[in-house]
C-alpha cells in the first residue's frame, strides 16, 4: 500500500510540474514552425505539371511505334505493372492504361514512372488518381530504359502504330 502511495504521489508531482512546461514548449515550438513555414508557392517554383517532377523534360517520341521498345515494355508491363493496372481503362488497384499516352505528355509519364514519389507530392494531376484508387503507386525502381519501353507499349495500348 505505501507503494502505491508513493507511485501515485509521483504521478502527480511531475504530472503537475510538467504540464506547464510542456505548454509553454508548445507554445515555443508552435511559434517556431510559424516562422519557418513555407509558403507553398515558393517551395517549388520551377514544377511543370505539364512536365511533372523529375529529369524529364523532353522526351523525343518518333511518329510511328517502335516494335521493339514496345515489346521491351510489354515484358516489364507483364513483371511489375499489371498485377495493379488494366490495359483497358477499368481500374484495378491502379487506373486502367487506356488512353494514358493521350491524357497526358510523355515527359510526365516519364516522371511519374520513374519519381513516383515527388509527382504523388507536387502533382495535382497526381494527387486526383490517389484520391481515387485509395492507393500510392511503389517505386518500383526502373531504369530509364525500361520506362521508355514502358512508355511505347503504354502507346501500343492506346493504338499508336
Amino acid at each position: 500500500m505505501k507503494k502505491y502511495f508513493v507511485v501515485s504521489l509521483i504521478v502527480v508531482i511531475v504530472a503537475a510540474c510538467g504540464n506547464n512546461k510542456s505548454s509553454d514548449y508548445a507554445k515555443a515550438d508552435e511559434n517556431k514552425a510559424i516562422k519557418t513555414e513555407v509558403p507553398k508557392e515558393s517551395a517549388a517554383p520551377d514544377y511543370d505539371p505539364n512536365r511533372g517532377e523529375g529529369k524529364f523534360t523532353k522526351v523525343e517520341l518518333g511518329t510511328s511505334l517502335n516494335a521493339a521498345m514496345a515489346a521491351g515494355g510489354e515484358k516489364v508491363y507483364s513483371v511489375k505493372c499489371s498485377g495493379c493496372h488494366k490495359l483497358t481503362g477499368e481500374k484495378l488497384v491502379g487506373p486502367g492504361w487506356t488512353g494514358v499516352s493521350s491524357r497526358h505528355k510523355p515527359e510526365w509519364i516519364m516522371n511519374f514512372i520513374t519519381n513516383t514519389d515527388e509527382m504523388i507530392t507536387k502533382d495535382p494531376k497526381a494527387q486526383a488518381q490517389l484520391e481515387i484508387c485509395l492507393v500510392r503507386m511503389p517505386n518500383q525502381n526502373l531504369s530509364d530504359d525500361d520506362a521508355r519501353n514502358l512508355l511505347e507499349f503504354m502507346r501500343k495500348n492506346d493504338g499508336v502504330k
